[in-house]
């Protein structure tokens, strides 16, 4: 090993903390190390990412990953950074989220074969046998009930008017046990997470530390935040969702596109492998008059749908991108425009209601405008295009040949309106 991975984390601002400098001499050979995803829902989204990237650097560095789906800890709910109370969720709920998350995890991490090969394990597996009584006599017993109160995730709720219930602060016990089980039985030595699981990591490594008498170390990384302090990886509609089955990946990529130039520099370091080399000039460009503005956005973009949605999900994301500019010359499938739908206004039309049908009049049933005289007003001015193509006669009639697929029309009025009509037979 060349790169030492803390260096290396440090370097691209992904360390908040570390418990124990030793970390970086133990970390010259290979390290098994683990982080812990609680399935409270049916994706991980891009705020995660900063978790996910920790784990495939280390294995790019030739440290073995371990990836953690909390079946049991997601019974009972993280209380670390939550001002209320989680809502307790079903079984049937956390099996469906553990299969969204692992599949989120497996993109990723098992993207490079030629890497240590990940580890995928759920604590439900080792905690589903355990007896109430056991695991106070056990390992209850090993924690301190003033050290437990003195954790930020407990001491501010503790002060709060709701409290805290004893579920969820039996949770640091659960997840310093993990650690404990993975290192005995895995040879698991690192875990990693975010900052607000400072006192999580350290309950494992303390009671690691009590049963067996060895050292074990944690390494938090910061919480992904924009220049304005909110939390980056939320919209106006929810979280920027990991599955394509919540967020296309044309969604995604046009979120990540949209990032102000004051964050961008900081999520390329963070979130993508483009070397820092690489990352410096493009910031010493931004500065530069001649920059072509929004360069350092798409390659944020591009790198990160690749990396979470495949070659496969990046090429619809910029085909969809692409369809979406009125005079691009670019061939328009269906694919692309049904990644849109979920995007711009869309309408249903039977099919003998468009094909043979002036482009007015079929504008104007869709509903995109309110008269034909509107529609005709636009197309004076240069305002319509019909499949990203300029429409300049009033009575443009549309053909066969203009139906996508035989199956959908995209229809500009202005260039950032478009709309998309689906045919039905």
């Amino acid at each position: 090993m060349t790169e030492n991975i803390v260096d290396v984390l440090t370097a691209r601002g992904l360390v908040d903390s570390i418990t124990h400098e030793e970390l970086r001499e133990a970390a010259k050979k290979p390290l098994k190390v683990y982080c812990g995803f609680d399935p409270t829902g049916d994706s991980l989204h891009v705020g995660n990412m900063v978790a996910i990237m920790g784990l495939a650097w280390f294995q790019r560095l030739g440290h073995q990953p371990v990836a953690i789906v909390g079946g049991a800890t997601g019974m009972i709910g993280d209380p670390s950074g939550k001002v209320h109370e989680r809502q307790l969720l079903d079984e049937e709920t956390l099996r469906k989220n553990e299969k969204g998350i692992q599949k989120n995890l497996e993109q990723i991490l098992l993207a490079d074969p030629t890497l240590p090969a990940p580890i995928f394990l759920n604590n439900y597996d080792w905690f589903k046998n355990f007896s109430f009584l056991t695991f106070l006599r056990d390992v209850g017993k090993q924690f301190r009930v003033g050290v437990m109160m003195a954790k930020d995730s407990v001491k501010g709720r503790m002060e709060s008017e709701e409290g805290m219930s004893f579920t969820e602060f039996s949770y640091q016990l659960l997840q310093g046990y993990d650690f404990y089980h993975l290192f005995s039985q895995h040879g698991v030595q690192v875990q990693i997470g975010g900052s607000d699981q400072w006192g999580n990591i350290t309950a494992g490594i303390d009671y690691t530390r009590k049963v067996t008498g060895k050292a074990v170390y944690g390494l938090t990384m910061p919480l992904l935040t924009r220049s304005d302090g909110q939390k980056f990886g939320k919209s106006e509609q929810g979280a920027i969702w990991m599955s394509p089955e919540k967020l296309s990946p044309f969604e995604f990529y046009q979120y990540l596109v949209r990032t102000v130039d004051a964050d961008v520099i900081k999520l390329l370091k963070m979130l993508t492998f483009i070397d820092l080399g690489t990352i410096g000039e493009l910031e010493h460009q931004m500065k530069d008059a001649g920059y072509v503005p929004n360069t350092a956005q798409r390659l944020l973009a591009e790198a990160i749908t690749n990396l979470v949605h495949g070659q496969e999900g990046l090429k619809k994301a910029l085909s969809a991108t692409l369809a979406m500019q009125p005079g691009k010359v670019v061939e328009l499938t269906s694919e692309s425009l049904q990644a849109l739908l979920n995007d711009v206004p869309s309408a249903n039309l039977a099919k003998q209601d468009v094909s043979g049908i002036k482009l007015i009049d079929i504008i104007v049933k869709a509903g995109f405008a309110a008269s034909k005289g509107d529609v005709r007003r636009l197309i004076r001015n240069g305002g319509v295009w019909l499949n990203n193509q300029h429409v300049q006669d009033e009575n443009f009639t549309v053909t066969d040949g203009e139906i996508i697929d035989g199956q959908y029309l995209l229809v500009s009025l202005g260039k950032k309106h478009k709309s998309i009509i689906t045919l039905s037979t």
